[in-house]
């Protein structure tokens, strides 16, 4: 690997790390509590999602997802008991008058708007309603909660608030003189999510592997310098130059550095986040990924293909390359592009997850940190960089800049590429379970820091001593 390549691989794992260190969003989550919404009695509910399964003239259609109200009765949490229920517009619209309809334990569609949640849901009570539908006024939902001043609520239906655009299609199916029916359940999560734990096996798998490689180069890279010193030899191996060469150590600067950069970047992402910058983001992706994918497999395959990996051509700007590299840099390529092509389908997180962990693996291979002072700087400037981005953000933008980059919300898109992604196959609200590179980039330059310096530097007493403290900060990290 020439420097024109290493510094490029090193600037997009740059980038990739800033965006994505305290992205442990959790797809496809909203808050089922909040304390700060006032509690009193008859409005103590939890905030839950609540799937809206719709049926026009028998048939099954579309499937909606609102959330419940801090008022009203607890809505139903299994699909088989759920009641299927005819839904009616509102007359008046707003339900803030007295109904104008004769319902029959009907479910009724409210405009938001022009009185209060309780109100609305008050007077559908009186008109015999089972059930109050509120469509929101904008495409985001809302938690509805009572006023401070509102006492006495005796409020024994459920009320359940609905995006805009779903609004506008259940009203579309009413205006068609179609027969609406509706079924209201709110699923619970199961108690172990599996996804979350095959997400935690791939994160520390990944920083296993690439920090006992990592080390290993290390100890070669050793061995094959005192070989040197001893013969008094001046020629270095061309086989094993690249692993030497090609690494960068992060100084105390650089580390604080790269932080204030890193909020920089955030920032321009978070106003500039739109479509056409996710494609950008996506290319820079791929770039990364072939370069990780393709040092991965030509490591891995120059043991078995041995004077192929070191029989090198000369190649326009490029330079030196192994044969092994020409051989494997097509199929890296063709992979990358399939998974940009194909990015949205149901099991592109698979290809996401390679090029993912194959640029990680790479990137600890290349940036080290070179003693535990540096470690101190770079995760505490790390540490200081995810409190503020996640949380005190909220008071300069009113919402978290990290989890709004990281989940692409302004985009259009699902998130931004550069997570470790897997399905929540047994969740009955389906989404993804996602962890930034950078909350396992961070942890794995320091367990592959420990390695190193416990197999190359010390001597066997204390390798011993070392061995446990390195395995204690491994547990922690892990841990954490």
């Amino acid at each position: 690997m020439d420097s024109q390549r290493l510094c490029g691989l090193v600037f997009v794992s740059a980038l990739i790390l800033l965006v994505s260190k305290p992205s442990s969003v959790t797809a496809g989550d909203i808050v089922h509590d909040d304390d700060s919404a006032p509690k009193k009695p008859g409005c103590e509910n939890n905030f839950v999602l609540v799937k809206v399964q719709t049926w026009v003239d028998g048939v099954e259609a579309s499937e909606f997802v609102g959330v419940g109200a801090r008022f009203g009765t607890t809505i139903e949490s299994k699909e088989k008991k759920a009641q299927q229920t005819r839904l009616i517009l509102s007359n008046p619209r707003d339900c803030c008058n007295k109904q104008n309809n004769k319902l029959a334990g009907d479910v009724i569609l409210v405009d938001r708007g022009h009185c209060k949640f309780t109100t609305k849901a008050n007077f559908a009570q009186q008109a015999n309603a089972s059930a109050v539908l509120i469509v929101n006024n904008q495409k985001e939902l809302y938690k509805m909660v009572c006023e401070p001043d509102e006492t006495a609520l005796d409020i024994r239906i459920p009320a359940v608030m609905l995006p805009q655009d779903a609004g506008a299609t259940l009203e579309k199916m009413l205006m068609n003189n179609s027969l609406v029916s509706v079924q209201l359940y709110s699923p619970q999560r199961p108690v172990v999510d599996i996804a979350e734990v095959f997400l935690w096996l791939m994160a520390v798998g990944t920083i296993l592997c690439a920090s006992y490689w990592s080390a290993w180069s290390a100890r070669e890279a050793s061995i094959e310098q005192d070989k040197l010193l001893k013969d008094a030899s001046d020629e270095i191996p061309s086989a094993k130059a690249p692993l030497g060469a090609s690494v960068v150590d992060i100084s105390t600067t650089s580390a604080v550095l790269f932080v204030i950069i890193a909020s920089c970047f955030l920032v321009i992402l978070y106003k500039l986040m739109s479509g056409w910058f996710v494609e950008l983001l996506v290319v820079l992706f791929c770039i990364g990924g072939v370069e990780g994918l393709q040092t991965c497999l030509v490591a891995l395959l120059s043991r078995w293909f041995k004077r192929t990996g070191e029989s090198y051509i000369k190649v326009p700007i490029l330079g030196a390359v192994s044969y092994l590299t020409l051989a494997v840099s097509p199929f890296c390529i063709a992979f990358a592009v399939l998974w940009a092509v194909f990015r949205n389908i149901s099991f592109a997180w698979i290809g996401q997850d390679i090029l993912g962990i194959a640029l990680i693996i790479t990137v600890l291979q290349i940036v080290r940190i070179p003693n535990l002072k540096v470690g101190t700087v770079l995760l505490s400037c790390a540490f200081l960089y995810d409190i503020f981005w996640v949380f005190v953000s909220k008071k300069l933008f009113h919402e978290s800049v990290m989890i709004v980059v990281a989940s692409g919300d302004k985009s259009g898109e699902d998130g931004i590429p550069m997570l470790l992604k897997i399905p929540r196959m047994f969740d009955p609200w389906g989404g993804f379970s996602i962890i930034g590179f950078g909350d396992i980039l961070l942890p794995g330059l320091l367990v592959a820091f420990s390695l190193r310096f416990k197999l190359c530097t010390l001597s066997q007493f204390d390798k011993r001593l070392v061995l446990g403290i390195s395995s204690y900060i491994k547990f922690l990290v892990v841990f954490i």
